[in-house]
């Protein structure tokens, strides 16, 4: 770089020197001198103009003179091109490695921009989702696949939970979709085909509503022989079997119990969003909810609640019922004589919410995530004796998802557990928004 400034300046020196002697020769230096420096500019500014266009065109256009300062000038473009070359080819290498690898992927794949257009898909992704490179390229998403739960859960924004919709080009394939945000705005979306998995799902579901179903008939007429014979009155007739008979009975109920709780998660599970927009009046409900815990409780527990009247929800009133039921008998089963209860219905917002809390013995953290699988129990010779049948949070967790919602748990040994959902502002009404008071009970 210095070396090369010396060279402009034994340019600059000699023009000046040559013009000053000139100048004095024809008793004119300024104005030789002027007229040498304005040469030697103009000359600057071809080499700028060359500069320029060397580097929109590199190719078809040529490189200033390397005089001077120039010569340092057209080595760091030189230096700087050939790191963006290598930069580029790495680059290149870098993206042909990611489609090769998202290529061998078994998943549909396709890159979103911030609009939802698509930038870019796999060979997966053009046989599921029927996409064409030059018809399709930079098309909405939403076009493609013009399914509308999709399009409002893309419009969400709240991709933690994956999606299933049937394929745009066969409506007997099934796809989970997941979207996975990343950089400014894009996203990366993937569709699988679990048709098999669906299938297989649904042999399981209708099978356990087929078994349930036809264990109802004996179980039924079983427990009514068997209470028939309990309360028959012939104590002397029963003698020894009288216990065995009471036995019988209590597990006969059971049996019942977890029959009728397989059909109703049978049949819950049969859609993913409750249908019914009937106007549920949850106050009424909990208070009734609550009546039967005090039953249960056999006055026990301190049962607390408090409700907002006006507050009402659009939903399946039976299906209600029955989450906050299993939710207050929880509850109470699981906490020591003596403590208490509180079940709180509350507006958060312009959304709805349920929560209660209880003292009881809480549950291990590594418990909780478990909670709402069938049949899976913390304690399982309390469960039993409790009268529970492993299948009242499974059953919660299906109302809750049909009705817009989800289970949250928060829990500590020893000093009590919370359960709590909100429901979405679509399913909240108000009767009389004038006149909101609060119910205690």
């Amino acid at each position: 770089m210095l070396q090369n400034w010396r060279r402009e300046l034994l340019i600059v020196l000699p023009i000046g020197v040559i013009g000053a002697l000139a100048g004095f020769w024809i008793d004119h230096p300024a104005v030789t001198l002027l007229s040498l420096f304005t040469l030697y500019f103009c000359w600057q500014l071809l080499q700028i103009h060359l500069l320029n266009a060397w580097q929109r065109s590199p190719k078809s256009a040529h490189p200033p003179f390397a005089v001077g300062i120039w010569g340092s000038i057209i080595e760091l473009a030189e230096a700087k091109r050939e790191r963006a070359r290598k930069r580029k080819r790495k680059l290149g290498r870098i993206l042909a490695g990611f489609h090769e690898s998202t290529n061998a992927l078994p998943d549909a794949t396709v890159i979103l921009d911030e609009k939802g257009r698509m930038e870019w898909w796999n060979d997966v992704a053009r046989q599921v989702l029927g996409l064409d490179g030059k018809r399709d390229r930079n098309r909405s998403i939403v076009e493609i696949i013009p399914d509308s739960i999709f399009n409002a859960y893309l419009l969400e924004g709240d991709y933690v939970r994956p999606l299933q919709i049937p394929a745009p080009l066969d409506d007997s394939i099934s796809l989970e979709v997941r979207i996975v945000p990343y950089g400014k705005g894009k996203c990366l979306l993937q569709a699988r085909d679990i048709t098999r998995l669906h299938q297989l799902e649904t042999v399981r579901r209708d099978f356990v509503a087929n078994v349930s179903h036809e264990m109802r008939t004996p179980l039924t007429v079983i427990h009514g022989y068997l209470e028939a014979i309990a309360e028959s009155g012939d104590e002397s007739r029963l003698g020894e079997w009288q216990h065995v008979v009471s036995q019988m009975r209590q597990q006969t109920d059971r049996m019942q119990r977890i029959v009728a709780d397989l059909l109703m998660l049978s049949r819950l599970e049969t859609q993913e969003q409750a249908v019914g927009h009937e106007q549920v009046n949850v106050a009424e409900l909990l208070q009734s909810v609550r009546e039967e815990a005090c039953n249960l409780s056999g006055g026990k527990h301190r049962i607390h609640l408090k409700t907002e009247a006006d507050l009402r929800l659009y939903g399946i009133e039976s299906e209600l019922e029955s989450a906050f039921s299993n939710l207050a008998f929880n509850a109470v089963r699981y906490t020591p004589p003596g403590g208490s209860v509180a079940m709180h219905w509350y507006a958060n917002g312009s959304k709805a919410c349920f929560s209660i809390k209880d003292d009881g013995i809480g549950i291990e953290p590594e418990h909780i995530p478990r909670l709402t699988e069938r049949f899976y129990r913390v304690d399982v010779g309390r469960s039993r004796q409790s009268g529970g049948t492993g299948l009242g949070l499974a059953i919660v967790k299906h109302v809750l998802t049909r009705h817009g919602s989800v289970l949250e748990i928060e829990s500590e040994p020893g000093r009590g557990s919370l359960f709590s959902c909100t429901f979405p502002e679509y399913r909240v009404c108000r009767v009389k928004p004038e006149q909101r008071h609060l119910a205690v009970h």
